[in-house]
């Protein structure tokens, strides 16, 4: 099963994630599919870098966001397209 997760990348006490579609039996830094999207957490705003159509596209196919990668698209309205996706809007 493929899984939307963050991927820890930076060095210690600075943390910046890379969001990236992978295999649920790969470790989290380990090998991955295809990357969609950046996330920095020690900015004060927090930016996120986020290809949307890659993320429709992997949620389409099933994709399983994590818990943090799930409130991520959900901010950025990804969810959102892809709910009203679903039901035909």
């Amino acid at each position: 099963m493929v899984k939307l997760r963050l991927r820890r990348m930076g060095k210690k006490g600075q943390p910046f994630y890379r969001i990236v579609a992978a295999d649920s039996r790969s470790p989290r830094d380990g090998r991955f599919i295809e990357e969609i999207g950046t996330y920095n957490p020690v900015k004060a705003d927090a930016p996120v870098e986020l290809d949307r159509e890659a993320a429709l596209k992997w949620l389409k196919l099933g994709a399983q966001p994590s818990e943090t990668v799930r409130s991520i698209l959900s901010k950025e309205g990804v969810m959102t397209a892809f709910h009203n996706s679903k039901l035909g809007k």
